[in-house]
C-alpha cells in the first residue's frame, strides 16, 4: 500500500479498489439531500399550540397598561420603560399593543420635557 491508500484505510486488491459502493456504473444515485440546503421544518406539537404567541401579547397589555400610567404619573421613568416592553411586544408578534406602548411611552416622555417648565 502507498501513503495515500493507507491513509484512507481502503484494501487494494490487484490496483482495484474493494469498495463496492465506489464508482458504479449500473448504478445511479441521486445525492440531492445531502446537497440542498436544510429546510425549515417547524414541528407543532399539542401543548405548545395553546402558547403560541403568549409571551408578545402578555408583554403588549403590560407595556400598554404602564404607557397609560406613564401619561399620568412619573411620565419620565414610565414613558421609556411602556416604549421598551413595547418594542419587545412588537418584535414577539403583538404588532398593535406593541405600537400602541411604544406610542404612548414616547407621547409621556416627550410631554414631560415639554410641560415640566410651565409646572414650576
Amino acid at each position: 500500500m502507498d501513503k495515500k491508500q493507507g491513509r484512507t484505510k481502503m484494501k487494494v486488491v490487484n490496483g482495484k479498489r474493494s469498495r463496492v459502493d465506489f464508482p458504479r456504473k449500473d448504478h445511479r444515485e441521486e445525492y440531492a439531500a445531502e446537497v440542498a440546503p436544510p429546510s425549515d421544518v417547524s414541528v407543532n406539537r399539542a401543548e405548545d399550540a395553546g402558547r403560541e404567541g403568549t409571551a408578545g401579547r402578555t408583554a403588549g397589555y403590560v407595556g400598554l397598561g404602564v404607557g397609560i400610567l406613564s401619561l399620568f404619573m412619573w411620565s419620565v421613568i414610565l414613558g421609556p420603560i411602556a416604549a421598551v416592553v413595547g418594542y419587545y411586544a412588537y418584535n414577539k408578534g403583538s404588532r398593535t399593543t406593541g405600537a400602541w406602548s411604544i406610542g404612548l411611552g414616547i407621547l409621556a416622555t416627550i410631554s414631560y420635557f415639554i410641560l415640566i417648565p410651565f409646572a414650576r
